[in-house]
């Protein structure tokens, strides 16, 4: 998941809090431009739903704009945080749904599929 900063924010790095098992990491691409994405943690114990809450929390705090402006999740990533978390249905049903799941998703298609599926 890339994280998109707000321009009030020029750099987020470290974790959102305990229990996700995930932090914020800069990476600096080949043209040098720097750019922020979600980590696995490799201390354990990570959470089975600890990506899913991280994805849906960093699409929270896209919504209030003071850090974080936008993110972009791959559809793939979002199907293997639901079946990390437990809900393989869930994650077929978004795996064969082009329809209403698209292949990059933002905040704002997050919050709408945290709410349709009473996450």
């Amino acid at each position: 998941m890339e994280i998109i900063l707000s321009k009030q924010c020029l750099s987020l790095t470290g974790c959102l809090g305990r229990g996700y098992g995930y932090f914020i990491q800069r990476r600096r691409s080949h043209d040098g431009s720097v750019r922020f994405f979600s980590q696995r943690s490799k201390h354990p114990p990570i959470p089975r739903d600890g990506h899913l809450r991280f994805i849906i929390l960093a699409a929270e705090l896209a919504q209030m704009r003071l850090h974080i402006s936008d993110i972009r999740v791959e559809r793939d990533e979002l199907i293997d945080a639901i079946r990390e978390a437990g809900m393989p249905i869930l994650a077929e049903m978004v795996s064969v749904d082009s329809h209403n799941y698209k292949d990059v998703m933002n905040a704002n298609d997050i919050i709408n599929f945290k709410k349709n599926n009473n996450l």
